[in-house]
């Protein structure tokens, strides 16, 4: 055995035992999650023995089930409490397992970059909202634990079966569409640039019209065609599906809650304001634990690289953040960073806070039009039909910490996100 696999694979176990050692810290401090149920685990549970009856659920509960979110997670649960008679431990342990399962790929993705894949880990970590929707009796989890399958056999190139697990995120969860969403504009994207490539190279060596056009014919059919482009189609109008079965955004009974979100309960409906706070969620729990962790040298540097700060993009972006969040001011939140800014003085202070972290974010993902772009342009846009939340930002940190593990967050085509090592099909 070389000395490289033999490093690599102690490198596995080790990873593996110390990421055990951590969920058992968890799982024990938490009661061996026998806590009392809390927040929105009451009305889950009332949902998931509704679907508890029988494996397969009939039409008229699948219509008319009080929840806002499509009925994936419910099925599961209901199945497992029919088949194992677990309780509310039973979804919260499988909500752990698949918790778990996802550490362990970001740290097994590739060991010759164990260090990246190390501080991925302790970034996704870092997040308050991971432990605490990996130990609940949410549905949080196993949406996100799909749409990270999506995104894992996106990098390989399965695509089929990158479609098929982000068809069962949106079964999750609707506003999951976001992610395939992100890679068909990424795709469509880079077959533009690649017309954009050869028009200019005709206009630079000459080309003949006549070889152009069967050349331009050619390739543009062949991309349209391409399992890349197609797969992550064929998911996202899979919500077209849910919405006609629904007869709109989620069951009726869920829209009738007194608790439902106003912007949810119309579909023309938006809500700005909750993209603002989406984006200075991602500035808090991503790009700053990222500069401390990824570049660390940045922080004790004795002088910062003003330059490359101070441009007039950024000048431009800071402006016309600044220009939305006076008209779209995001007041009314819920999660970790509302608690932060409401301890500050008043609204100005707190309104302050919320820019300067989606500054931040926006700043970080402006510099290149990548495929972490689109995800986050994709992720602020449908943010306008969600109530600003934190834990809404916690699916896109799982990916964004995957493809920062693997050197594969700032690619700017789509073919150089597969690894040499992975195989094509």
């Amino acid at each position: 055995m070389e000395l490289s696999q033999l490093q690599n694979r102690r490198y596995k176990i080790f990873f593996f035992l110390i990421n055990i050692i951590i969920y058992l810290i968890v799982f024990i401090s938490l009661n061996w999650l026998q806590f009392t149920p809390k927040s929105d685990e009451p009305h889950y549970w009332k949902t998931t023995l509704l679907f508890a009856k029988s494996l397969i659920p009939d039409l008229n509960l699948l219509k008319n089930y009080g929840e806002l979110n499509t009925p994936l997670p419910f099925i599961i649960f209901g199945n497992l409490e029919r088949i194992f008679k677990g309780g509310i431990f039973a979804g919260r342990l499988l909500n752990m397992i698949l918790s778990f399962w996802i550490t362990c790929i970001i740290g097994f993705a590739q060991p010759e970059h164990r260090k990246s894949s190390v501080l991925a880990i302790c970034g996704l970590l870092l997040c308050p909202y991971y432990f605490r929707l990996s130990t609940y009796f949410y549905t949080d989890i196993i949406a996100t634990f799909f749409v990270f399958l999506g995104f894992v056999f996106y990098i390989r190139s399965f695509n089929i079966i990158s479609s098929i697990a982000f068809i069962l995120a949106i079964a999750s969860r609707q506003y999951m569409l976001v992610f395939p969403v992100s890679i068909l504009a990424f795709e469509l994207f880079d077959v533009f640039k690649n017309q954009l490539y050869i028009l200019r190279k005709r206009n630079k060596h000459h080309i003949k019209d006549s070889q152009l056009k069967n050349k331009n014919h050619n390739q543009i059919e062949n991309n349209i065609f391409s399992t890349r482009l197609v797969m992550p189609l064929i998911a996202s109008l899979s919500i077209l599906g849910w919405f006609i079965f629904f007869n709109g955004i989620a069951p009726q009974a869920g829209l009738a809650r007194t608790n439902t979100p106003e912007v949810q309960q119309s579909l023309f409906s938006v809500a700005p304001d909750s993209s603002l706070y989406f984006l200075a969620c991602v500035g808090l729990y991503f790009a700053i634990p990222e500069l401390c962790l990824f570049y660390t040298r940045l922080l004790f540097s004795p002088h910062i690289n003003a330059p490359k700060l101070l441009t007039l993009k950024n000048f431009s972006l800071a402006f016309i953040l600044l220009m939305l969040f006076m008209i779209f001011p995001p007041l009314q939140s819920h999660g970790l960073l509302t608690n932060i800014g409401q301890i500050l003085p008043n609204n100005f202070l707190m309104l302050t806070l919320y820019y300067v972290l989606a500054l931040i974010g926006i700043v970080r993902f402006s510099h290149r039009i990548d495929i972490a772009f689109w995800i986050l342009l994709v992720n602020c846009t449908l943010m306008m039909k969600a109530f600003p939340w934190d834990k809404y930002v916690l699916p896109l940190l799982v990916v964004f910490w995957y493809l920062k593990s693997i050197h594969c967050l700032h690619q700017e085509t789509p073919h150089n996100l597969t690894c040499p090592k992975y195989s094509q099909i």
